[in-house]
């Protein structure tokens, strides 16, 4: 890399500054080492010592299960949290907080028998935390008690719409050991769904003791995973350390996690290149200059790129106008050339990636791409600009202020302005919480949106604009849409629920209601001495677990 000599200095000083903020000393003992030197003994760095030095760019948002809607609290708790099931390192879900699962014949009672395991602070981790926190999310208004209603979970719904009490939800702690939970109906994806941080327990007594404050800070948290946080500071990073108290300790190599909120992309890969941090995602600015290191590595996601339309938009409420501006830009070049990381285009909602249904029949050779030329993207702007009596229309697209999402804004605006005469963009930049924020009142105009799934389901993507979800976040109501998302949940026939899957994802864009834009993978250059570094397709998007550092 071709950096002057200033710049690398000033880099050095803001990372000198992130580690004295965050008090990250990347070691646990300083003096420990100087005693082994002086003794005459092996340095403590010729031992690799088990530190992973991280970055992410934005803070996380909360640490309380009930409340995370973002993908870094998910990543965070994820990794400090465990439900009855968790992830194997080929993403696959498999017993986790729980030892045994036994199911009725009719497939409506589940019975889980925990293992013995302990709070970081010391308590047991009894199936009472289960029940207090799974009622806990419908008694606190959470944001994530529509998951439980996918779940199945016997009354979610009712107690979602006001009709029963949250003590009513269908999950029961028998005794310390043995929890209860009973479905509406069969559920076939229930252990996917106990992936998720809205179904990992908490402590009763400790989140009680906190109040309001539960969630605020590391040390306003109890925690029951491979790892804990001990050190939160506010926009500047943060510290994971091996939980001495989990049941499965051994396996968990890592003494420490340090991980700086570092939004600029040059920082962090000059962070990188002086061996200040071991692992950095990279935009396509950097692609090119990595892409033939042996460090260098592009990991596949089950990550959506897409637009969000606010339908109750004077000009964006008419589906020609929408239509045209989905059709109106070059998505192939977005991800060839503007995201350059491995990521694909999309012209569709359902990805590549999502399972074949029990016959074999793969989703995107069923239903095909939703497409138009750049002239059916005219004539559709026209006939929309008719409709709502105009012949000209501003729009402003809602961008984070990271990297990637800044420039597809600016692609965007360029395509659209270019190919389509009489639309002008305006972008909006806005910090990452903001962002959210503003797309969740749905106060923008088109916004830029990632989603990552629970699972590859087909249902994970499409339930997202069911009327009033929670992840619509644009007013997009259909009632036959609905009403296929819901049979698709009920459906026991598994090729009859993909057959209804297919007929919803054709609806929506009858509608036109999104803009799909790309498939989402990631550039990463990481230090060749990290091993077992577990990226997933879906949440979490890694685990650390797995990881040793050898070799350093």
């Amino acid at each position: 890399m071709k950096i002057k000599k200033l710049k690398v200095l000033v880099m050095l000083s803001i990372f000198t500054l992130i580690l004295s903020a965050c008090n990250f000393s990347g070691s646990k003992s300083t003096s420990s080492s100087e005693e082994q030197n002086n003794s005459g003994s092996e340095p403590a760095e010729t031992q690799s010592s088990q530190v992973l030095n991280l970055i992410e760019d934005d803070d996380i948002a909360t640490l309380d299960v009930m409340q995370a809607h973002d993908s870094i609290s998910n990543n965070v708790l994820s990794n400090t949290f465990e439900g009855l099931y968790g992830l194997d390192q080929n993403s696959k879900p498999v017993l986790a907080g729980a030892e045994d699962h036994q199911v009725s014949e009719d497939g409506l009672t589940h019975t889980f028998i925990l293992r013995e395991n302990k709070w970081s602070n010391g308590d047991p981790v009894t199936a009472h935390d289960y029940e207090f926190a799974w009622k806990r999310t419908f008694e606190e208004t959470g944001f994530y008690a529509y998951q439980f209603v996918n779940a199945k979970i016997l009354n979610a719904d009712s107690i979602s719409n006001g009709e029963k009490s949250p003590d009513e939800l269908g999950v029961t702690a028998k005794d310390d050991k043995t929890l209860v939970v009973t479905l509406s109906d069969p559920s076939p994806l229930l252990p996917s769904f106990l992936l998720f941080s809205p179904f990992f327990p908490v402590n009763q007594k400790f989140v009680e003791s906190q109040g309001e404050n539960y969630g605020l800070e590391a040390d306003q948290v109890v925690y029951n995973g491979p790892f804990v946080i001990t050190e939160w500071k506010h926009d500047q990073g943060w510290k994971y350390e091996r939980n001495e108290n989990y049941w499965g300790n051994e396996e968990v190599k890592l003494d420490e996690i340090n991980v700086f909120v570092v939004k600029e992309e040059s920082t962090a890969i000059n962070l990188y290149d002086t061996g200040k941090v071991d692992r950095v995602e990279i935009s396509s600015a950097y692609v090119d200059q990595y892409k033939e290191d042996p460090n260098y590595s592009i990991e596949n996601r089950g990550t959506l790129g897409f637009l969000r339309f606010n339908h109750n938009n004077a000009a964006l409420s008419n589906e020609n106008i929408r239509r045209a501006i989905d059709m109106a830009w070059d998505k192939k070049g977005l991800a060839d050339v503007i995201l350059n990381n491995g990521s694909s285009p999309t012209y569709y909602l359902v990805p590549e990636s999502a399972p074949s249904s029990p016959s074999g029949k793969e989703f995107r050779e069923v239903n095909g791409d939703f497409t138009g030329t750049i002239e059916d993207a005219k004539k559709s702007l026209q006939q929309g600009l008719e409709e709502i009596g105009q012949d000209s229309v501003t729009l402003s697209i809602l961008a984070a202020d990271a990297t990637d999402s800044r420039a597809i804004a600016e692609y965007f605006k360029s395509q659209i302005e270019k190919n389509l005469p009489g639309l002008t963009i305006e972008i909006s930049v806005q910090p990452f919480q903001r962002r959210l924020e503003l797309e969740k009142a749905v106060e923008y105009d088109i916004s830029i949106s990632t989603y990552v799934p629970l699972n590859t389901d087909p249902i994970s993507y499409l339930e997202m604009f069911e009327t009033g979800g929670n992840f619509n976040r644009m007013d997009y109501s259909n009632p036959q849409y609905d009403e296929l998302i819901q049979k698709a949940k009920s459906e026991l026939d598994l090729e009859k629920r993909y057959e209804i899957m297919l007929e919803a994802e054709k609806v929506l864009f009858e509608d036109a209601a999104i803009g799909p834009m790309y498939q989402g993978a990631v550039s990463v250059i990481q230090q060749p001495y990290v091993k077992g570094f577990v990226s997933h397709p879906a949440l979490p998007e890694y685990s650390y677990k797995w990881i040793t550092i050898e070799g350093k």
